[in-house]
């Protein structure tokens, strides 16, 4: 493969869709392909899981029926988006990917993050994200964010402690792999936010086209 992977992380309110939007305008200006995405979902079907796995409902999803499902989703990206992006050259600019897996399965869940590894590789092989993105602010403002927005999906409806969880799992992530995380203060003002993003794309593009 010879493109580059790069995943965007974090917690409800943290501004990954916007921030995607924005590094995927400076990298397209300099010449690259770049390919959005976002999990879970990603292809059509992968979609119609999204739409289960966000969706309120009466009857409670068992906590491992919501694990398969996020890399039922996953498989379904990898083989119709992602790989086939980074064969042929592309930058994938994905919203969320296994990292959450770990943050909200693992740490809000409670699932053990053995078994999480098991069905990373499973899915994936050996294929893990080139450079992830941590966008970090704390829980009580990005639940904030997200409230603003509208109505809330069935993550979104979680306790405090849940999303506290998450965060310190993505925090953790990042502290034992520094090569592959860049932790970044969405609690910034969104201009501060985008410089921050803007000073890491030369070294982005030299990985490109390296």
């Amino acid at each position: 493969m010879s493109g580059l992977f790069i995943t965007l992380e974090g917690p409800e309110g943290a501004g990954k869709s916007t921030n995607r939007e924005y590094l995927a305008e400076l990298l397209m200006q300099a010449g690259i392909e770049v390919v959005l995405t976002r999990e879970p979902g990603g292809t059509p079907l992968a979609e119609r899981i999204r739409e289960l796995l966000l969706a309120p409902d009466s009857e409670v999803m068992a906590v491992d029926t919501e694990l398969l499902l996020m890399f039922a989703a996953r498989a379904q990206h990898l083989a119709g988006v992602i790989r086939p992006a980074l064969a042929r050259g592309a930058v994938v600019l994905c919203d969320r990917f296994t990292d959450a897996t770990y943050a909200y399965q693992g740490g809000g869940r409670g699932v053990a993050y053995e078994r999480i590894a098991i069905l990373e590789q499973f899915v994936q092989g050996d294929l893990r994200p080139d450079l992830t993105l941590v966008f970090d602010l704390p829980v009580e403002v990005g639940l904030a964010r997200a409230a603003a927005r509208g109505k809330l999906d069935r993550f979104e409806q979680e306790q405090q402690s849940f999303f506290e969880a998450v965060r310190q799992t993505y925090l953790a992530r990042a502290a034992q792999a520094p090569e592959r995380y860049r932790v970044l203060d969405a609690a910034q003002p969104l201009s501060q936010v985008q410089a921050d993003l803007a000073a890491l794309c030369p070294t982005l593009l030299g990985r490109v086209r390296g």
